[in-house]
């Protein structure tokens, strides 16, 4: 918890990036009920199926003890689990149907609240200087950003995290389609991260994009000798309601930025980093000339 110069509390949002998801217990928020009535309907048709919880777990293949905790509502259940727990309870699809809301219930509030700002953004512009943001982000590359986190992930929370983070990008075929503006440091197009041909295949990936109309991305070099970007990357988004709001980024906090005041602070500097940058037309050429060096 942070205070502004009024001395209004404000909330900070630790997030790794805002991007991790997980099968754990984090309810307590709205999806809270969803995982218990998740919980409570596989209990009523395994009873009803006259099934113990470990006859049960040995009939989809999941142990006792993740039935129990299904059932008990401190585990999500994987889609899988929904899926075969409905065969074989004959629950007639009753199971599967609440598989897109434990779904969304699988990502943790602050990443959920991400999307959400996401999904209601008109536009959204967003400035990037450590490496390619997440919303332009290849699989490959991503899972190998998160390959690199450590302490390290385990397999199953890597395969997590990379899902999270291609979910959000939706937005790129959301209608009505907002206006996304994004400006990248030259160092983040140069970086092998997970070796060259990831990086090629990122590049290949960011030219792609790079043609749809209500896409714009730019390259700022690393020569410039005036740059309004020193302060860190920063994200800025126009709402439907016609607020905006922004929010940075450090290693382990992201910050939410509401008030007009210092929103628009962040506007400015967004601002003033695009007209800094590359036009988007020189910045697409630059990245083909990049692709072009790697052959």
């Amino acid at each position: 918890m942070s205070v502004d110069n009024e001395g209004t509390a404000r909330k900070d949002h630790t997030t790794d990036g805002a991007d991790g998801a997980s099968w754990g217990a984090e309810w307590d928020d709205e999806y809270a009920p969803v995982v218990r009535a998740a919980g409570r309907q596989i209990k009523l048709w395994r009873e009803a199926a006259g099934l113990t919880q470990e006859e049960l777990g040995q009939a989809i293949g999941y142990s006792l003890g993740m039935v129990s905790a299904v059932e008990r509502a401190r585990r999500l259940p994987h889609p899988e689990f929904l899926a075969k727990a409905d065969e074989v309870l004959g629950a007639g699809g009753k199971l599967v149907a609440m598989k897109e809301d434990v779904a969304e219930a699988r990502y943790p509030k602050k990443v959920r609240d991400l999307a959400r700002l996401e999904a209601e953004a008109t536009e959204m512009g967003s400035y990037n200087n450590h490496n390619i943001t997440g919303l332009l982000q290849t699989e490959e590359y991503a899972r190998a950003l998160f390959s690199m986190r450590r302490p390290a992930h385990s397999e199953d929370d890597l395969e997590r995290y990379v899902s999270a983070r291609l979910a959000r990008q939706e937005i790129f075929t959301r209608k009505p389609t907002p206006t996304l503006t994004f400006v990248q440091e030259e160092v983040t197009l140069r970086r092998p991260l997970g070796g060259r041909m990831i990086l090629r295949r990122q590049l290949e990936h960011l030219l792609e994009i790079g043609q749809l109309r209500h896409v714009e991305i730019q390259v700022m070099p690393t020569d410039r000798e005036d740059h309004a970007g020193m302060g860190g990357q920063l994200h800025v988004l126009k709402l439907r309601d016609g607020t905006a709001v922004g929010y940075s980024e450090a290693q382990l906090n992201t910050r939410l930025v509401s008030d007009p005041r210092e929103v628009q602070l962040l506007e400015l500097r967004y601002g003033i980093i695009r007209a800094q940058a590359l036009s988007p037309r020189e910045s697409l050429a630059f990245i083909e000339k990049l692709l072009g060096e790697m052959t």
